[in-house]
């Protein structure tokens, strides 16, 4: 295990309320469905001393950010990713980026996460050729 993971993994810990466990629930979906994913935390910063995990295979798959009410993944190129599960329901203005946003109460399908973290580690590998 990464330093970076025993950090989320106290970070997680430290959140008493829905978002840290739905969080983790989502974060051993995403490890599963690819091994060699490596963990990271970045964008540290005076509102966010924890910072935000990151989930990276040759770039970063997606990001899990943890809103007062709300939970959000962010994958980077989610724009170029199949989604017929239809998990995405946040897009950047370009596209580019797409997200999950998730409330109180809310799941997701672990076999379509599944699928979406595949098709963007796929995405980029390719990438990285």
């Amino acid at each position: 295990m990464t330093n970076a993971s025993t950090e989320i993994d106290a970070n997680l810990a430290a959140i008493s309320d829905w978002r840290g466990e739905t969080l983790s629930r989502l974060r051993a979906v995403i490890r599963a469905a690819d091994p060699e994913i490596v963990e990271t935390i970045k964008w540290r910063k005076a509102s966010n001393p924890s910072g935000v995990p990151v989930w990276e295979r040759a770039g970063i798959v997606c990001t899990g950010e943890i809103y007062k009410t709300r939970l959000k993944l962010t994958f980077f190129q989610g724009g170029a990713l199949p989604d017929p599960a239809g998990l995405f329901n946040l897009d950047d203005a370009g596209a580019t980026r797409r997200a999950i946003d998730l409330g109180e109460g809310q799941t997701l399908d672990a076999a379509a996460l599944t699928a979406l973290v595949r098709a963007a580690v796929a995405h980029n590998l390719a990438g990285a050729r």
